[in-house]
């Protein structure tokens, strides 16, 4: 996402939206850090990581009551807009970009090294999330590279990662790409996997069902364009999942931008959180949704409500514990 990316990444807080002491839903808990935080994984009620700009990943065994800034040296120069954890210990992160901008590091000793593990060196390459399907399998999701989608395939816990053959991947839409806007426009459940797109006509969910060997479109009906699409997929089993988005450049914007799927295709919610909404994460049987103008939660999935006015970017849940990150160093815990 190349254009995209850097305006996301000067994207600030607009006139209207709420400051921290409108929260309502979410316990702030300071990190020390002044990164915007778009990366996020969750691993327990107790243990999170966090990643984001100047080369920031933040690591918490605690709750959140103590941070540890713990990112590889020498990346101060990098965008880490996605981070995928296994435990206190063990996690992956991406740093996006164009060229070698794009890198995955893995570290094993809760962030105190850290070993490269891939470095993009196609020119025409730009990669924007990660997502596993379990300690050892993953997928790494570049923007198209001569009208297609990249995919990364891992199958030793992001200790070499290998290009996909692209036989298996439908040819990209003219301006379609993915969004580094939360890690979450790649995700998994089972052996599926499923890939958000926009900036083109039609905003569309890649599907896998083979573990990343093979791919199919849907449309989805959420609008589509150059700053507009599906951010954030996420699927709380292989047959019921949602995707939500909208135009980040309109951060406000009444037009609808939830769909849900459940296995069968995608299908406009009755209703949907007011606004752009960059992440969206299943708590229990419920859903949370964040954007820079506020959290909505849901039940059900088709009722919302508003619970926060504060901004996050994305959002990660483990049972009915969920973690929220932003601009700022800005996190949230319920």
């Amino acid at each position: 996402m190349r254009i995209i990316a850097a305006a996301l990444a000067a994207f600030l807080i607009l006139p209207g939206v709420a400051s921290a002491s409108d929260d309502t839903f979410w316990d702030l808990k300071p990190t020390g850090s002044d990164a915007r935080l778009r990366g996020l994984s969750a691993v327990n009620s107790q243990v999170a990581w966090a990643s984001g700009s100047k080369g920031t990943v933040l690591r918490t065994t605690n709750a959140g009551r103590t941070w540890e800034s713990v990112g590889p040296p020498g990346t101060e120069a990098l965008e880490f807009r996605d981070i995928e954890a296994f435990d206190a210990r063990n996690a992956v992160a991406l740093s996006i970009g164009e060229g070698e901008s794009s890198r995955i590091y893995r570290t094993s000793d809760g962030g105190k090294s850290w070993q490269e593990e891939f470095r993009n060196t196609d020119p025409k390459a730009f990669y924007d999330c990660v997502a596993f399907f379990d300690r050892f399998r993953g997928l790494a999701l570049s923007d198209p590279v001569d009208g297609k989608f990249r995919v990364l395939r891992t199958w030793d816990g992001g200790r070499s990662w290998h290009v996909n053959d692209t036989k298996g991947m439908p040819d990209a839409l003219p301006g379609e790409f993915a969004f580094a806007a939360s890690g979450q426009c790649v995700t998994t459940s089972g052996n599926h996997a499923w890939i958000a797109t926009g900036g083109g006509a039609k905003a569309r969910v890649l599907e896998s069902r083979d573990g990343g060997r093979s791919w199919k479109a849907s449309d989805v009906p959420l609008p589509s364009g150059e700053a507009a699409g599906v951010f954030a997929v996420a699927f709380k089993t292989p047959w019921r999942g949602v995707a939500i988005g909208g135009d980040y450049l309109k951060p406000t914007d009444p037009t609808p931008a939830f769909a849900t799927n459940d296995g069968r295709g995608w299908t406009a919610g009755k209703q949907a959180p007011v606004g752009y909404r960059s992440g969206i994460a299943y708590r229990g049987d419920g859903l949370v949704a964040v954007g820079p103008s506020g959290t909505d939660v849901s039940k059900d999935g088709k009722s919302w409500k508003v619970a926060d006015t504060g901004s996050f970017d994305t959002v990660d849940c483990v049972g009915f514990t969920c973690w929220a990150a932003g601009e700022k160093g800005r996190v949230g815990r319920t």
